[in-house]
């Protein structure tokens, strides 16, 4: 049974920080790229920052560089995202994604709330 469970969420305030997690089982959690992507009221889903397989393909949305950092631990099987600086723009549902040529996997997102 293939599963990513996001964690980590909660309300924060503005310049506060959050680390989520998205822990991944029932597939080859090595052969995949990793996204993070978030979804706001009002907004269509965007994509925050993404990480090959083996870390060596890094990218970032525009809104985040400099302020969230992508990591993965493929031993662990878990995709993180830290989140510093953080903004109230940044209140969103945050998804963690599974991606392979054959195959893509989402989790159920966890809410993140910026706000003083």
């Amino acid at each position: 049974q293939v599963q990513l469970v996001e964690s980590g969420g909660g309300l924060v305030q503005p310049g506060g920080s959050l680390r989520l997690s998205c822990a991944a089982s029932g597939f080859t959690f090595g052969s995949y790229l990793m996204k993070w992507s978030r979804q706001a009221p009002g907004k269509e889903r965007e994509l925050v920052a993404s990480i090959s397989v083996y870390s060596r393909t890094i990218n970032y949305a525009d809104s985040v560089k400099g302020r969230f950092t992508i990591s993965r631990d493929n031993v662990k099987k878990t995709v993180y995202l830290q989140m510093k600086s953080l903004k109230p723009e940044d209140t969103a549902v945050y998804y963690c994604n599974a991606v392979s040529a054959e195959n893509a996997y989402w989790g159920q997102g966890t809410q993140v709330t910026v706000s003083s």
